[in-house]
């Protein structure tokens, strides 16, 4: 029985040893988790640095606010307004006059600041009643309100006193959007806001489409009101993938190249997008897209303030189609801004920056890679 249990034991003895190395691996493991972590990190640094080389910005230095810079005198403008000097943005809008893609994007940027704080618009308003920039700045700030006041959150996790207060303000600004368009009949101004109350309360197909003819009989080929619409027509809001598709390519294909709507097929695959496979990202079809975008951007006014918005979803594609040079030449022109499509629905400000500089360092990596 000794001898037996002598030759179990040195049978066993290998598979011992075998289970005691495992348990020495799994605690190695468990106590030293951070293998593929620190690997991760390593690599994530190599591709920070390999994108600082190119000078390009780290995250806490991607301003999150903006797209791409303002010009240097709506800086000027919009800091003098936030003091409470009504007088300089009734200035910034004047010396704009109708030049329709530039009057809608300040009368935006002046309505947010007054959907925060209205005393100066207030004044302006008593100093000048019929003043037609102060009444589509009056407009549009009501739907900007309108929306802070839903919040950002999907409907279901939106509360009932919200979409009140929501409906309601979307409603009252209706008249105003009226009023502004009274005082200056060509302004498409008025009628763009229009678009966000059109998603808002769910106006029907037919009534959009009344709202868009306003608006192209007075600006055919506006950057804004054509992203405005698209937004409407998406699945998550009044449309679907198709109708957003279908307004996308017919706006795309009419547009004279320099227009920047080649931006809208982009942005309507981006928006349906709901896979993590970016095979999807590469087909021809999404190259052609790209392409075309490409001689688009270059085509356009160098001083166009919404080029940086398509220069954002060029390098974002560009760089998941493994085109890194390419991305790396629009990702140094609209470096240092963040607040654009695809970035800014990743949530918080630090998430969107960090996002951004992580696919832009990809292939930074893959750019610096290749010159060695």
């Amino acid at each position: 029985m000794t001898v037996l249990l002598w030759i179990f034991g040195i049978l066993a003895l290998p598979f011992v040893l075998f289970a005691l190395y495992l348990a020495g691996v799994f605690v190695k493991e468990l106590f030293s988790p951070s293998d593929d972590s620190e690997a991760d990190s390593e690599g994530a640094a190599k591709a920070a640095k390999a994108a600082a080389k190119l000078g390009l910005l780290p995250a806490e230095r991607q301003n999150t606010e903006y797209a791409g810079p303002l010009p240097a005198d709506w800086e000027k403008a919009l800091g003098a307004v936030r003091g409470g000097d009504w007088a300089a943005a009734a200035e910034l809008m004047q010396v704009i006059g109708r030049d329709w893609e530039r009057r809608s994007a300040a009368a935006y940027l002046l309505a947010e600041i007054a959907a925060e704080e209205d005393g100066w618009l207030l004044a302006w308003e008593a100093d000048r009643p019929e003043d037609p920039d102060a009444a589509v700045v009056r407009a549009r700030s009501t739907v900007v309100l309108a929306w802070e006041l839903r919040g950002a959150k999907r409907a279901t996790h939106t509360t009932d006193e919200q979409f009140a207060g929501f409906h309601r303000t979307l409603q009252g600004s209706r008249e105003e959007i009226a009023r502004a368009s009274e005082l200056n009949p060509d302004d498409p101004t008025p009628y763009i806001a229009e678009i966000w109350v059109a998603l808002g309360l769910g106006y029907p197909h037919s009534q959009m489409d009344k709202l868009w003819a306003e608006i192209t009989a007075r600006a055919p080929h506006h950057y804004e009101a054509h992203f405005s619409a698209l937004q409407y027509w998406c699945k998550k809001w009044r449309g679907s993938e198709r109708l957003a598709t279908e307004f996308a390519e017919r706006a795309a294909a009419a547009a004279p190249l320099g227009s920047l709507l080649t931006v809208l097929p982009l942005i309507a695959h981006f928006e349906h997008d709901e896979s993590d496979d970016t095979s999807g990202d590469r087909t021809p079809e999404m190259v052609a897209r790209v392409d075309a975008g490409l001689a688009d951007a270059a085509a356009a006014d160098p001083d166009h303030h919404r080029l940086p918005e398509l220069r954002h979803l060029l390098a974002y594609y560009l760089s998941l189609q493994d085109r890194d040079e390419m991305a790396i030449e629009q990702f140094k022109l609209v470096d240092g801004y963040v607040n654009a499509l695809p970035w800014r629905y990743r949530g918080d400000d630090a998430a969107i920056a960090e996002y951004y500089c992580r696919i832009r360092n990809s292939s930074a990596q893959v750019v610096a890679a290749d010159a060695d």
